[in-house]
């Protein structure tokens, strides 16, 4: 009977439904192609005239390089098909209703950035250099940098778990948390339930989730058993049986706010994997770090913001702010600058913090990452800083949790390896983290994934940290995670089969995509 019920789910699972839709749509296109084929001859020609003007789109767009080449190999082979699929898939355009809406949300953040930072002009006192990569952030991710905030680095998904529900118990007044997946299991399960006896208490408790991440965790509207429970909740991109553009967005940020004073965010989502309580692939490392004191207003404004896009009605943030519910203040722990990188404003927000950490170290770079599928830019910026002698470290995972997309990650060992920068494989298993640590003195710790998707598609946030004790903290974790990790050197990448090298070559031409 179990079995029964558990094939009757599967196959009633929304995913295989809006599957099924979907195959329908790309049927229907190809009986019309059928019924068409008499015509074929000015089908053919209308499709390359299309593609022409597409394929003129495509090179004059401000998109990447190595994404514009990624789409104008399917519209140059296959013009109809990739034509058809360019239009549906191929950027991040907006409905005149939701230029207005995102047009709203900037102005909003906008307003929240002080005309003149008396901060960034003290930094720039003790550093002109980490001024210009603080003074980039505040006026084109509308994130202003902060004192008075006090860091702490939680270097694995236990830990971090222990923070939050730490953290969650002394909520007074609201909280707020934005996630990419969410999943019923240990950690969710003890979450929900401080979520649901505080919104019981009168706490303003409100979720963010993003369908698509969570499409195979949760069942259909769970929105609304959590609005039964008093949590207030939006679905970030409902995802629909329909091929469309927005599939390319997603809300992958994770972020945890309470009571304006106390924040999380880094890598961890909500599901058992993130803390190892059950094993997937291998031992997965992931990190996140806590602040508290005033930088957590950024992620307020990060949340809201988002919250307004979906559900609207948030107007006024000013009651939000770190020192409306902790007005003694905290003291200062060095320059903390949460942000937040947007595919819908043309910035390259993530890449730029990356490549300026990169460019301006001196000593040393060390990155953790998921997925290293990176565009010629960023290749040359890692290659030219390793060959001007900067100590230029690389953890990826030794388990993969998608093999393709690890395949091609692998596809950038050689080049990276040949010009000195050190690649390491974190042998017990899969490290999820999203980590910088520069010369002793920045760290990142974040979102955003060192890949096309995290880079160019989807919503991310990061914490960037000058001088702060968490940056010490970031540099001692990478070198025990790094003694536990294997490295790979240019005999092992040149050693590779014929065949390998074959596969990892057309899924390279891909990548863009993934």
């Amino acid at each position: 009977m179990k079995t029964i019920k558990k094939l009757f789910g599967l196959l009633f699972h929304r995913v295989v439904l809006v599957g099924l839709a979907i195959l329908l749509q790309v049927a229907f296109i190809g009986v019309i192609l059928w019924r068409f084929a008499p015509y074929f001859i000015y089908f053919h020609l209308f499709s390359a005239v299309i593609s022409v003007g597409v394929v003129l789109h495509i090179i004059n767009g401000h998109t990447n390089p190595s994404y514009k080449i990624a789409w104008l190999i399917p519209v140059l082979v296959l013009p109809v098909f990739g034509v058809t699929f360019y239009l549906l898939l191929g950027g991040s355009r907006l409905s005149p209703r939701q230029k207005r809406k995102m047009r709203c949300i900037s102005q909003q953040a906008a307003a929240q950035v002080p005309p003149n930072n008396p901060i960034l002009d003290r930094m720039a006192e003790e550093n002109p250099d980490a001024a210009n990569q603080s003074r980039y952030l505040e006026r084109y991710a509308l994130s202003p940098v902060h004192r008075h905030t006090q860091t702490e680095y939680l270097p694995i998904g236990e830990i971090t778990f222990q923070k939050m529900c730490q953290e969650l118990e002394k909520a007074e007044h609201y909280i707020f948390m934005e996630y990419f997946i969410i999943e019923g299991g240990q950690m969710w399960d003890t979450l929900l339930e401080i979520l649901r006896r505080k919104a019981s208490q009168g706490v303003d408790v409100r979720v963010i989730y993003d369908d698509f991440g969570s499409i195979m965790t949760l069942p259909y509207r769970y929105d609304l058993q959590l609005e039964a429970m008093g949590i207030r909740c939006a679905v970030f991109n409902p995802f629909v049986p329909v091929v469309n553009l927005q599939l390319n967005n997603r809300d992958h940020r994770k972020i945890c706010v309470i009571d304006g004073h106390s924040g999380f965010t880094g890598g961890i989502n909500l599901a058992d994997e993130y803390i190892n309580a059950y094993e997937k692939y291998g031992h997965w490392k992931d990190t996140a770090v806590f602040l508290h004191g005033d930088a957590v207003w950024n992620l307020t404004v990060m949340f809201l913001t988002m919250w307004d896009y979906l559900k609207g009605g948030e107007k006024d943030f000013s009651r939000y702010k770190p020192l409306v519910y902790n007005p003694g203040g905290v003291k200062s722990d060095g320059y903390v600058q949460p942000f937040s990188d947007s595919p819908l404003d043309n910035e390259t927000t993530g890449e730029t913090v990356y490549l300026n950490l990169i460019n301006k170290a001196k000593r040393y770079v060390h990155i953790t990452t998921p997925y290293l599928i990176i565009d010629n830019e960023m290749v040359t910026a890692l290659c030219m800083a390793a060959k001007s002698g900067v100590d230029v470290r690389i953890i990826t995972p030794h388990v993969a949790d998608k093999w393709y997309v690890h395949a091609v990650t692998r596809a950038y060992y050689e080049v990276l390896v040949e010009s000195g920068v050190q690649i390491f494989e974190y042998t017990p298993g899969f490290i999820h983290a999203k980590t910088f640590v520069v010369d002793d003195e920045y760290a990142v710790v974040g979102t955003i994934n060192m890949d096309y998707r995290s880079l160019y598609l989807h919503f991310e946030c990061g914490a960037w940290m000058y001088k702060t004790r968490c940056v010490a903290q970031v540099a001692e974790d990478f070198l025990k995670t790094q003694a536990v990790s294997q490295p790979v050197s240019l005999e092992m990448c040149r050693s590779v089969p014929w065949y390998v090298r074959i596969t990892r070559s057309v899924l390279s031409a891909f990548a863009p995509l993934m």
